[in-house]
């Protein structure tokens, strides 16, 4: 009996030592876990993880491995190719979000709010979470996307079209909490991805169009509590409240919303953002002054939302000028001196480049006079930063129909229904698709458009006031009648001079990432995943994903090897070919390309095949499919949307109608793989007979 005790007691200590082992051994991985996402370990260039949206708190999207380089990276193929579940793949959604990877998964969300966790060497679907999001949101200002997700304090986190935050456990998907940050219903929504900081998640509100104020929040992250809101508009007493109409709401309808995932510099601790435009868009007439702090560089104390200082890139914006690609991080030495600078790079086409301790520029920038239109109250200067100019800013030959007037150049103003052609167009410039530095070349790598714009707006049929979650443009979104292009382009951030640029056949809209291997991946609209020479801007791989590649891809090292990972998922602005891939990309992949728009191609069979268990056409609700499918490029009223789509009023013929949405035209995509034959006919019914009674 004394025996059994002896061994039952010698069993209970082993059991207890066992249970102290895997407590101290978790608890220590916890602790692993957590220094990873510290705020030093964020600010340190990332190699065996992409923990943040930008790379980096500096937003640099810049990788140090060099495995990877000019001479080898032809041999780059797919290691692996996942599916995620169809997710996004209908004609309103967007695949914009930049994968992140920690610990051997790699975390990505669809354009539908969907988050997906895989296996980094199978590709296989850990966990998944669905958004369910309300198919009647009605806030979304360009197609239905998120750009990214957030990680930290063992949480993934991200922002909903339906104005929630949420987080969910990193190693299950299970939801940890969620709080309503803004309410669709009043305009608001959240696309950017959320940056996970010191404890907080921050995250800018969308809605610009919507007739919003705009604001960046801090969330504890830990419970979702709200721990500060700064207001990108100023309200009474504050500074820069001056710099809008008194005795007038407009400050409270006045935009600047954030779309971007902040930086932030941990030693200064200090937050940076860029803001939107001013609302109404194109109608400056209720909002006279410089509109602060609109289309402007930002910094904020990180921890408190407190205002530091601002750059405005545009003085009283009626262009949509504003700036929406990522503000960037960098150190280097101007004019002999060692700085911290930053890099910006607007719609206007230049990147702004300034001192982020006092927001002084570091190569100068300069107040020129600019011409006036009185009555849409325009600005008497404006900002030109010295060197070189990424996009053209100005129309050589007038499109058929209309006058130059200024030579299509830059801040000319407008007035009217008839329509002002100049360039750049409210697409830029830059976009949102985030430029990336290298560090070490000192090179600033920007995907950029030439779209010349046709300006519409200002007069008193534009000059309605706001109501509640209903766009709130004052004009109409219009785009010139002439060739569109891509321009990507190398800018050395110490001069602001261009050191190589190239001119592509399509519009770039996808985002780059950098490495010390002398590369810059970029994605197409086609579908290729490209590396191109950072020396030359050469292409040195290409490789077809079967879908748009408009999102930017990750850099990591797992296992000792080097890989890309991207989001083949397509756009609704662009209007690419959908699709729901995630790819993984080594030099030890054996998979070949994809065939062109595979994923379309597949689901068209399903997709036809709803049509014989369909209800009869007069129940499919071509409002409904105009709404999800045709706003984000043709607007809510069919005049004209971001997307740049033609105004539908003159769309009379049925036939022609059906052929169109069918099988595209011009810059138009087909949707005969997405949508069925009877929801064509229900939609083009609806342009035809409906949209403009």
């Amino acid at each position: 009996m004394k025996l059994v005790s002896a061994h039952l007691r010698r069993l209970s200590a082993l059991t207890l030592s066992l249970l102290s082992c895997s407590a101290l051994l978790a608890g220590a991985a916890t602790a692993q876990s957590l220094e990873a996402f510290s705020p030093q370990a964020l600010s340190k260039l990332p190699q065996n993880s992409w923990p943040t949206n930008g790379g980096s708190l500096f937003n640099q999207r810049y990788s140090p491995l060099a495995s990877i380089d000019r001479s080898n990276v032809a041999q780059l193929k797919g290691v692996w190719r996942t599916h995620l579940k169809g997710s996004g793949l209908a004609p309103k959604y967007s695949g914009e979000a930049q994968p992140l990877m920690h610990d051997g998964v790699i975390y990505i969300i669809t354009g539908a709010d969907d988050v997906f966790a895989l296996d980094v060497v199978s590709g296989n679907i850990l966990w998944e979470h669905a958004a369910n999001l309300d198919p009647k949101i009605a806030s979304v200002c360009c197609g239905w996307t998120n750009r990214g997700a957030g990680l930290g304090d063992g949480k993934v986190f991200f922002g909903a079209l339906d104005g929630r935050l949420v987080a969910l456990d990193m190693k299950t998907g299970k939801q940890v909490w969620s709080v309503q940050a803004e309410r669709w219903q009043e305009g608001f929504s959240l696309t950017t991805a959320p940056l996970y900081y010191d404890g907080m998640v921050i995250t800018g509100i969308a809605g610009g169009e919507l007739g919003v104020r705009g604001r960046v929040k801090a969330f504890d992250a830990r419970d979702g509590k709200l721990l500060w809101t700064f207001y990108t508009v100023p309200g009474p007493g504050e500074p820069g409240h001056d710099t809008w109409p008194k005795d007038s709401d407009a400050w409270q309808h006045g935009g600047g919303t954030v779309w971007h995932t902040p930086a932030v510099d941990r030693e200064l601790g200090l937050l940076y953002f860029s803001t939107g435009n001013p609302g109404p868009d194109f109608n400056g007439a209720v909002r006279g002054g410089d509109n602060l702090y609109t289309a402007s560089i930002v910094a904020i104390e990180a921890r408190t939302g407190k205002y530091r200082w601002h750059f405005q890139e545009v003085h009283h914006d009626i262009w949509d000028y504003d700036a929406p690609n990522p503000v960037v991080l960098f150190d280097a030495k101007i004019a002999g001196k060692q700085r911290k600078g930053l890099a910006q790079v607007g719609k206007t086409g230049w990147a702004y480049i300034l001192d982020r301790v006092t927001g002084k520029p570091l190569v100068g920038i300069d107040e020129r006079a600019v011409p006036q239109d009185p009555r849409q109250l325009t600005a008497a200067t404006q900002p030109y930063p010295r060197g070189d100019a990424i996009v053209p800013q100005h129309i050589d030959i007038a499109p058929e129909g209309y006058d130059l007037v200024n030579g299509g150049r830059i801040f000319t103003p407008f007035f009217g229904n008839k329509g002002l052609v100049a360039s750049p167009s409210l697409y830029g410039g830059a976009n949102w698709p985030p430029s990336s530095l290298d560090p070490v070349r000192k090179r600033l790598f920007v995907c950029a458009s030439d779209v010349p714009g046709l300006f519409v707006g200002g007069s008193e049929t534009h000059g309605q006031p706001p109501v509640l979650g209903e766009n709130y443009v004052g004009g109409v979104v219009g785009f010139a009648q002439l060739p569109r292009s891509g321009v990507f382009a190398a800018v050395d951030v110490t001069t602001n001079k261009l050191v190589w640029r190239q001119r592509w056949m399509d519009q770039c809209y996808s985002g780059s990432v950098a490495t010390a291997g002398g590369l810059v991946f970029v994605g197409r609209n086609d579908g290729r995943l490209t590396a191109l020479d950072s020396d030359t801007g050469h292409t040195l791989w290409q490789f077809q994903t079967g879908a748009g590649l408009n999102a930017p891809a990750s850099v990591f090292e797992y296992a000792g090897k080097q890989y890309v990972v991207a989001l083949s998922a397509g756009n609704a602005l662009a209007g690419t070919a959908h699709g729901d891939s995630v790819w993984l990309f080594g030099l030890d992949g054996k998979l070949p390309p994809a065939q062109a728009r595979d994923s379309e191609l597949a689901a068209a069979p399903a997709a036809m095949a709803n049509v014989a268990s369909a209800a009869a056409a007069s129940k499919v609700s071509g409002a409904e499919i105009f709404q999800q499918a045709c706003v984000p490029c043709h607007g809510p009223d069919g005049k004209g949307g971001h997307g740049g789509g033609a105004p539908l009023d003159k769309a009379t013929d049925l036939a022609a109608v059906v052929r169109t949405i069918t099988e595209g035209r011009k810059t138009m995509p087909p949707f005969g793989g997405a949508l069925t034959a009877e929801q064509i006919q229900a939609v083009s019914s609806y342009i035809v007979k409906d949209l403009f009674k």
